[in-house]
């Protein structure tokens, strides 16, 4: 009788392990199809698209190049030559005087925008009186000749020219001319803005001294990127002097310039104060409660 008991259990455990591995097998053999059939692709980093990719400035960039006609190129003051009919028609509408005086000018050679050559002129007639304004010559043919005004007769036409959507507007036009095969350096780019707008040429550095010390309260050059892509340079143009001015400007995502403001940097100076050697001043405190024994003496 025992028998007979115990072999109706072992029929159980036998079932029990043959269904267990059918059951493994049938889901081994849905995984080993579910596998085969599932397509892995790697996820791409979320980069918001920008027209100055990170580290495509050059290395130590350089101040904006100011030449005088006497040292321009053969080259370029032929360039300069044939475009002064177009300069003062454009000029004229904008009631600059070109033709009524003389005017001397220089060139802001530009690496960032290659394929143009900038003239800043300048006629000065006295304290208070001083036009000046930026004429932009495209090379090879390709473009036409745009004028930036700056200042007439020692004031802003419109609005400041830093500012003003006529020269925003102008710097994208001589921009989309320019057909990059490269990255722009976004430094180099808005050191050239700068100076066609009549700002210095040059990003400011801090002045070194061993009795004084000037610091800019504005922040470095610096490029940042939005989450929802394009572009905004800041920097501070300049000698280390009171005339400094920050700037910041804003791309969108192609590129085109949307906004730029200048505002005054401040400085903070830092002096050393001079001492005497072994000169100490203040007056000692009284000891704490910490600093005496049980006796109430001072500890030593």
């Amino acid at each position: 009788m025992a028998r007979l008991r115990i072999f109706p259990f072992v029929l159980a455990v036998a079932s029990a392990a043959v269904f267990c591995a059918s059951v493994e097998a049938q889901t081994g053999t849905a995984q080993d199809i579910s596998a085969s059939h599932l397509k892995v692709r790697p996820v791409p980093d979320v980069r918001p698209p920008t027209p100055f990719p990170p580290g495509s400035e050059t290395a130590g960039v350089a101040p904006i190049e100011v030449r005088s006609a006497d040292e321009m190129t053969e080259k370029d003051r032929e360039l300069a030559a044939d475009a002064e009919s177009s300069i003062g028609e454009r000029t004229g509408f904008l009631g600059l005087g070109f033709s009524e005086s003389k005017w001397n000018y220089q060139e802001l050679v530009c690496p960032a925008l290659p394929n143009h050559m900038f003239l800043r002129y300048t006629r000065n007639s006295g304290a208070g009186d001083v036009s000046i304004f930026t004429a932009s010559i495209p090379r090879g043919g390709e473009g036409r000749v745009r004028i930036i005004p700056i200042q007439m007769r020692g004031y802003s036409l419109f609005s400041p020219a830093p500012i003003n959507a006529l020269t925003i507007s102008a710097f994208n036009h001589i921009r989309a001319e320019e057909n990059p095969e490269k990255a722009p350096d976004w430094l180099g780019t808005a050191l050239c803005y700068a100076a066609l707008a009549g700002g210095h040429a040059e990003a400011a550095k801090l002045t070194e001294g061993s009795q004084s010390q000037r610091f800019t309260t504005a922040i470095p050059a610096m490029l940042q990127i939005p989450v929802s892509g394009g572009a905004v340079i800041e920097f501070t143009d300049g000698p280390a002097t009171s005339r400094q001015m920050q700037w910041t400007m804003t791309f969108d995502r192609k590129g085109k310039l949307l906004k730029a403001t200048h505002v005054r940097a401040g400085l903070l100076v830092v002096n050393d104060v001079p001492q005497r050697a072994g000169e100490v001043k203040g007056t000692p405190l009284p000891p704490t409660i910490a600093d005496v024994d049980s006796t109430g003496h001072p500890i030593q």
